[in-house]
């Protein structure tokens, strides 16, 4: 399996699918090439791109060099670029849509940046992240409960009791709870975007890249109002509403908009 080494020495698996103008797609919350829906993506764009999917770090085959912080996830996907020849398209969803808006604004040669739902809480419609979330998710990560940390990630995404009950009662609980333990590198990278506060974007001045900024027409108002606010204060980007779509996006619906755009 390829692999690249990151900046403090972690190596980070990937793999390519297709030819063509190099295109990193990031992962978000406990997803990884071996768990979640990428692969879906990279066959309906391997003919015109090569499309990277890689494990982030902690998850699947790639390394968890501690102590974690999200800057060494911005020097991952850095020494992708590098593996691509220095110039990528790059595509994130969820929480991976925020860590590519921090690549996107530290590394060069990134041509394009396309994101699906970005998990902001920018004003009411949706309540802020409790301060103490990641510390009393690090402590029962700590304590050797991560389905604990899995529980309290599913609740606050919205899971009904019920849902989250079944999942623990199937073999995927299994495999949830193995990533799990990386969910606090997810709230440290969104953390500060959920409090209910309106988005400056200086961090993102550097991005000045063409952006589109994509959410789904059934995704809850919060979500819909934080794409709009995403997509406003970039240097230069797009919004885009993908009609009958929630977070759980269909790739049949999303490869026409990455391919229009890129």
């Amino acid at each position: 399996m390829p692999h690249v080494t990151s900046a403090d020495g972690t190596t980070i698996a990937y793999e390519t699918h297709g030819t063509g103008p190099a295109l990193i797609c990031v992962d978000g919350a406990m997803c990884y090439r071996g768990f979640g829906s990428m692969h879906p993506l990279a066959e309906l764009l391997k003919d015109r791109y090569a499309v990277y999917l890689f494990d982030r770090r902690g998850r699947g085959e790639s390394g968890n060099t501690l102590p974690y912080a999200p800057e060494r996830e911005v020097e991952d996907i850095a020494a992708l670029l590098e593996a691509a020849g220095g110039e990528a398209y790059l595509y994130g969803i969820s929480s991976g849509a925020a860590l590519a808006l921090r690549a996107a604004s530290a590394l060069p040669g990134i041509k394009k940046l396309a994101l699906y739902e970005a998990p902001f809480v920018v004003d009411t419609t949706e309540t802020a992240m409790a301060p103490d979330f990641r510390a009393r998710m690090e402590a029962a990560i700590a304590a050797g409960r991560p389905g604990v940390a899995v529980k309290m990630f599913m609740a606050r995404v919205r899971v009904p009791w019920f849902g989250i009950l079944m999942m623990r009662l199937m073999p995927v609980w299994k495999q949830m709870k193995a990533v799990g333990v990386t969910l606090p590198h997810d709230i440290e990278i969104v953390e500060a975007y959920q409090r209910q506060q309106p988005l400056t974007g200086t961090e993102w001045a550097s991005a000045t890249m063409p952006a589109l900024v994509m959410g789904g027409g059934k995704s809850p108002t919060w979500m819909q109002n934080a794409q709009k606010a995403i997509a406003a204060v970039l240097p230069d980007a797009t919004h885009k509403t993908l009609p009958g779509q929630t977070h759980m996006i269909k790739f049949d619906a999303l490869a026409p908009a990455l391919r229009e755009f890129f």
